[in-house]
Parts: C-alpha cells; structure tokens; sequence
C-alpha cells in the first residue's frame, strides 16, 4: 500500500495569486501545492482522498488514471469542487463513482452538484452512489478505513486511517479519545498551516510539535501548508527530526 501526495497546499494553492513573497516566486517545484489531496494505492485498488479545483491537473501530472472510490474529509470547496472533473473515469468505466463521506457532506455534495443526481441526467453529467459513513470502521474493497473526527474550528470533520498510517487535514483540535487512533503509528499526516501565528481552524507548527511528542508517531509529515510557511529548503532541515514537510509528489509506502 502506498500513499502519494497530490497536493499539499491550503485552500488559496501555493503561489498565491497576485503575491510575490519568496516562496510564491521560489522556481523549486516543491514550493508549489496544489490543493490538499492524496491517491491511496492498495494493488490495483484508487481511493482518493478529497476532489478539489486541482484534481485534473493532479491527475495529469502524476500520470494517475483510474479513482475506484473518493474519500471526502469534509465539504468545503477546495475538498470537493472538482468533483465535476471526475466526467472522464465516470465515461469510461460506465458507472457511478461511489463517494464515502458523513451524511452532512453528502448533502452539501448534492446541494453543490444536483445535476450528478437528478433522476434525468442531460447528456454528459457525472454521476456519483453516495455511501454515508459515521465515526466507525468501514471497508472499501479490501481496504479497510478507520475514521479519526477531528474539529475544524467550530465543524467536525474526518480525518482518515489505512493501516498504521492516518491523514489528517483541516483539523484544529483533536479529542483525547480520537488520539487513542493515533497513538504510535509507523505515519501521521497533519496539517500545519504555518509556523508562528495562531489560526482558529488549523494547526500551527508549535501544536503540531506538541501533538508529535505526545503521539509519537515513528514519523510526521506536514500538508496543507501556507506560502506563510516559508521555502521548502529553509524550512525542512529546521524542523524537529522525524518532522518534514510533505510535497507535492511525494510518495510513502506503509
């Protein structure tokens, strides 16, 4: 099994806009996130964690062309709003893509796309079977998920665990109970949204670091990371060890 980092960026992507700071105008590639999201690979079996703006060229550029199914952490637009670009895969296996999220998500997922669930779709729409899942473990296949909720700010969302390794983005709290899940892992992933000023919906690096020594995962890679940050050559080697920050691209088997 083997998770790949298709994106590592907040909600805005990283270069920014309009920005000219260091890291949005820095020419190495690890300094640009797409959007947050990973490709899980358990043999022949795609799951994709969250469908964002980027999911097309994510897919491209990593010469990926097959989603079995979609894990959905929550439903905020930069986790779901190209679900559209899914039309291809939808085309070519001749079915519905099945779609595993809480049943508020879903809901928001068929408020945001009605036309994917009209009873008579006009030629070319996708079309997704939503599966509701709730804080208990669930199979796709033959892989097997266990949900983490976490808080982001004031919504509760899931992270997810495959195996010994669990990813985990948006989150700005977790229970003491969801932490017994997260105890001694081979891998976490944990967002971190910068380095120093406190955000009320996602982690900041000091928490992280807490959260690592309390948690003691053998390792703990950081996404949905900020052009606040900082360059991925500054930063990597100052963080603790066995601390790094994820990037684009990047590839773990567990």
């Amino acid at each position: 099994m083997k998770l790949k980092f298709l994106g590592t960026g907040t909600s805005q992507g990283v270069p920014v806009i309009g920005c000219q700071c260091r890291v949005c105008t820095s020419e190495n590639p690890k300094d640009s996130r797409f959007r947050a999201s990973v490709m899980i690979t358990n043999n022949d079996q795609k799951i994709l964690v969250d469908c964002g703006p980027d999911f097309r060229q994510q897919m491209l550029i990593n010469e990926e062309e097959k989603v079995d199914a979609v894990l959905i952490t929550h439903e905020h637009n930069d986790h779901v709003i190209g679900l559209d670009d899914m039309r291809p895969l939808i085309f070519r296996y001749g079915r519905d893509i099945p779609i595993y999220c809480s049943k508020r998500v879903g809901d928001e997922i068929t408020a945001r796309f009605p036309y994917a669930f009209a009873e008579v779709k006009y030629p070319g729409a996708p079309s997704f079977e939503l599966f509701e899942i709730e804080n208990k473990p669930f199979t796709i296949g033959n892989t097997e998920i266990t949900p983490v909720e976490v808080s982001h700010y004031k919504i509760k969302i899931f992270g997810y665990k495959f195996k010994n390794l669990v990813y985990i983005t948006d989150a700005s709290y977790i229970s003491k109970a969801e932490k017994e899940k997260l105890k001694n892992l081979d891998c976490l992933i944990l967002n971190c949204i910068r380095k120093t000023e406190p955000h009320p919906a996602h982690f900041i690096l000091p928490e992280v670091i807490e959260l690592f020594n309390e948690l003691k995962p053998k390792k703990l890679y950081l996404t949905h990371l900020s052009h606040h940050f900082g360059t991925y050559s500054t930063e990597e080697n100052k963080l603790p060890e066995n601390i790094h920050l994820a990037f684009d691209g990047l590839e773990i088997d567990f």
